[in-house]
C-alpha cells in the first residue's frame, strides 16, 4: 500500500480504551442525559445552566484520561508522513493532540473552547462556562456556550474535509457508527474519488459494506498494526 495522500475519520470508538464515554449508548441516553436535552440548540436556550454544568462536567474530566496506544500511533503518523494528511475526529475530546497529531480538524467542535454569541469568536477554553464569564474577545457578558457543534448545526471545515477527500488514495475510518452525517458518508465520497477505503472497528459499523476492508478489534491494536504498515 503506498498511497500518497490519506484522510483518517476518527468517532468514539477511538478514545472509548481511554475511558471517554461514547456519544450514545444502547439506552439512547449521553451519560444519562436525553441528548435532546443537553446537544441542540433548542436545549440551550431553553435551559442554559443545564447544557453548561454537562459540558463543564465532560471539560473538567479530560484531566483524568490519557491517549491510548491509537491517538499516540496516529500521533506518529502524523510525525512521519511525508505526503498530504488530514486526521478528521467527531469526538469533541483533546486526546489526539496529546498523542501528537497536528493536521487535525475537530469537525464536531472541542470541549476546550468556547464560542461567542455576541462576536462569533471561538476562543481557547479551559474552565467551566456556568458562571458566564464575559468573553474575552469582545466584552459581552453571558453570551458563551460551549463551542460544541449540536444536532441541526453544520459541522466545522466541511469544504476543507471535501476537498482533502476529493484527492484521497485512501481512507480511514477508526471507531465510528456509521449512523451520523455527513461523517457516515465520507466513505462514498472517497470511493468516488478512486480511494481505498479501510474501516477499523470493535464490529462492523452501518456502512461497513461500503468499504473494501474491514478490520475488526481494538484501536489500540488496530491503528498501530496499520500505521506500522504505511510507514514502514
Amino acid at each position: 500500500m503506498k498511497p500518497r495522500s490519506i484522510v483518517v475519520l476518527t468517532g468514539a470508538g477511538i478514545s472509548a480504551e481511554s475511558g471517554v464515554p461514547t456519544f450514545r449508548g444502547p439506552d439512547g441516553l449521553w451519560e444519562g442525559h436525553r441528548v435532546e436535552d443537553v446537544a441542540t440548540p433548542e436545549a440551550f436556550f431553553r435551559n442554559p445552566d443545564r447544557v453548561h454544568a454537562f459540558y463543564d462536567a465532560r471539560r473538567a474530566r479530560l484531566a483524568e484520561v490519557e491517549p491510548n496506544a491509537a491517538h499516540k500511533a496516529l500521533g506518529m503518523l502524523d510525525a512521519r508522513w511525508p505526503g498530504d494528511l488530514l486526521i478528521v475526529t467527531q469526538n469533541v475530546d483533546d486526546l489526539h493532540e496529546r498523542g501528537g497529531a497536528r493536521r487535525l480538524l475537530h469537525m464536531h467542535g472541542r470541549l476546550k473552547s468556547a464560542r461567542c454569541l455576541a462576536c462569533d469568536a471561538r476562543l481557547d477554553w479551559e474552565g467551566p462556562l456556568a458562571h458566564r464569564p464575559p468573553c474575552p474577545a469582545c466584552g459581552a457578558a453571558g453570551r458563551l456556550r460551549p463551542d460544541i457543534v449540536w444536532f441541526g448545526e453544520m459541522p466545522y471545515d466541511m469544504d476543507r474535509i471535501d476537498r482533502a477527500l476529493a484527492r484521497a488514495d485512501l481512507f480511514v475510518a477508526i471507531g465510528t457508527s456509521g449512523q451520523v452525517y455527513p461523517a457516515a458518508g465520507f466513505v462514498e465520497d472517497a470511493r468516488a474519488a478512486g480511494a481505498y477505503c479501510i474501516e477499523l472497528n470493535l464490529e462492523p459499523s452501518d456502512v461497513s459494506f461500503r468499504f473494501h476492508e474491514c478490520r475488526l478489534g481494538r484501536a489500540s491494536e488496530l491503528v498501530p498494526a496499520l500505521v506500522d504498515e504505511l510507514v514502514a
